[in-house]
């Protein structure tokens, strides 16, 4: 499978924490696929949405991992959006109400990811010491009649090997086409 390459951010928690030389944390998509416990266009167009995102916000240096506000336009339980908000998550260090609340005032991860915010795009990526934000939408798969028909073979009880391979290939590429779309 083709996959992007990983994203190195700087993250001032775990270097006070020492958990990492320097702050320095590399994310890549296959940490996206053990969070989410798989790959599928949706976790890789998240994954790349997040990284782009990154990368425009901070063109000359490297992303602070928990300085940036992730905004979905989506409610939490509504389709993928639990599993963007996850991948996103990950790498930017953003947290809802249930995540970390700091040390001293300093390094609070709860309250960066916030969902049904009114945004027309379906992420809004904001860093807190600027407010420079970019809008992303994720990149989708392009559609596939033959994928519906592969899932239901592979799903029955007595599916083969060869059934269950044919639709792994054809998933995985529905997953390769996004993560190679530029």
């Amino acid at each position: 499978m083709e996959e992007l390459p990983s994203i190195t951010l700087r993250d001032p928690l775990a270097e006070l924490l020492g958990a990492a030389p320097g702050g320095l944390l590399s994310y890549s998509y296959a940490d996206a696929v053990k969070l989410a416990g798989h790959s599928c266009p949706t976790v890789a167009g998240a994954y790349r949405a997040t990284c782009e995102a990154l990368g425009r916000l901070y063109p000359d240096e490297i992303p602070v991992r928990g300085a940036v506000r992730v905004e979905l336009r989506g409610a939490a339980h509504e389709g993928t959006v639990g599993v963007v908000a996850m991948v996103a998550g990950l790498v930017t260090g953003a947290a809802g109400d249930s995540g970390f609340k700091g040390i001293g005032g300093h390094y609070a991860r709860r309250g960066l990811l916030v969902f049904e915010a009114p945004i027309a795009a379906q992420l809004r990526f904001t860093r807190l010491d600027s407010g420079a934000s970019v809008d992303a939408d994720l990149a989708e798969a392009p559609p596939d009649d033959d994928i519906k028909r592969l899932l239901r073979g592979a799903l029955l009880p007595g599916a083969s090997p060869a059934q269950r391979e044919a639709f792994a290939r054809a998933w995985q590429q529905r997953v390769e086409s996004v993560l190679g779309a530029r």
